[in-house]
């Protein structure tokens, strides 16, 4: 394993970090498609960053999805409704971006929901230290509901085709390849094809990393 080209790329993404200049603490998004190797960046870009000696939030999307019947009103494979009926945006604003933002009062959760159990989770407010790094992964994360609300942006990218057997060796232990691959082909990645065309991502972010060969991943950091 190619660990040292993983080590350098994280080494820049924590110089990324480092460089921000804010007033409140560090918030960082971590796009892309499911599957692609979002939560596994975002775990590890953590581990440097508390090496460095920084207080890191860690928290995901997941933990901010709408209940169950709503965000499968449309249908269980709706790829309209996995772009817009799937997170609570507004609690995730309310509750945790802004709150760390410019002019919020630190004091913030990490969640809003149990995916396991489909209820509403509310966890103890906790004070953030203003130099605190949240690192936060997930899907849509450059919708105009939030793309305001990140200090420094990378965007995870990896062929969509490629995804799909990813989550199939990912999801082995709870869900047959059949049921894998049509929720991906059908929702998944028909939703992020509609991201992608509505939103155009990566015009937005400052670091893509392509993840095709995560043991030897590139990234370029863009210009605006």
């Amino acid at each position: 394993m190619e660990q040292g080209a993983r080590d350098e790329m994280l080494g820049c993404l924590a110089e990324a970090v480092g460089s921000v200049t804010v007033a409140h603490p560090t918030r960082v998004a971590i796009d892309g498609p499911p599957a692609a190797g979002k939560t596994t960046l975002a775990d590890e870009l953590a581990v440097v960053l508390r090496g460095q000696g920084r207080d890191v939030i860690r928290a995901t999307i997941d933990d901010f999805l709408l209940p169950r019947a709503q965000r499968y009103r449309r249908d269980e494979y709706s790829a309209e409704g996995c772009y817009h009926d799937a997170h609570d945006h507004d609690a995730l604003n309310r509750v945790l971006l802004g709150p760390l933002g410019p002019g919020g009062d630190r004091r913030f959760q990490p969640a809003i929901y149990d995916r396991g159990a489909d209820t509403a989770l509310s966890p103890p407010v906790v004070t953030a230290p203003a130099d605190a790094v949240l690192v936060f992964d997930g899907v849509f994360l450059m919708r105009p509901e939030l793309i305001d609300r990140w200090d420094l942006r990378i965007f995870v990218s990896m062929a969509l085709e490629k995804t799909v057997d990813r989550a199939v060796f990912r999801e082995r232990r709870v869900s047959s390849r059949a049921e894998v691959e049509r929720r991906w082909r059908e929702r998944y990645i028909p939703s992020q094809r509609l991201y992608l065309a509505m939103v155009r991502p990566t015009d937005h972010v400052d670091i893509i990393v392509h993840n095709d060969v995560p043991q030897q991943p590139a990234w370029e950091t863009r210009t605006h």
